[in-house]
């Protein structure tokens, strides 16, 4: 993940882990949106509610949630960061690794 998508991303992964209980290979699988706004510059208040991109696996109900709320929603493909995680499972005493599908990539640990 990088650039404007990496905050985002970051709480998409750790929402997964947290609020919805997905291990960590599901939490980087997860379908992800990207939101950007439509600011006309730094430090300039936003114009409008801003575009969400959206990944197949978005549900219809929540893609039609965000449209009555007015945003501008579409689907993109590779904008989405890309996901490595290793974490300590500290009560089974292992490691758990991931790496998502959206390209090439692995977690490695020892």
């Amino acid at each position: 993940m990088g650039g404007d998508f990496q905050p985002q991303g970051h709480t998409q992964i750790v929402m997964n882990l947290i609020d919805f209980g997905m291990n960590l290979q599901e939490a980087g699988d997860a379908p992800r949106w990207d939101h950007t706004d439509n600011s006309p510059g730094p430090g300039l208040p936003s114009t409008g509610t801003g575009d969400v991109s959206v990944e197949s696996g978005i549900s219809y109900e929540t893609v039609r949630g965000l449209l009555d709320k007015r945003h501008k929603v579409g689907f993109a493909r590779g904008i989405y960061g890309g996901y490595q995680a290793i974490m300590w499972d500290k009560v089974n005493k292992v490691y758990h690794g991931a790496s998502e599908s959206r390209k090439d990539g692995q977690a490695a640990g020892y």
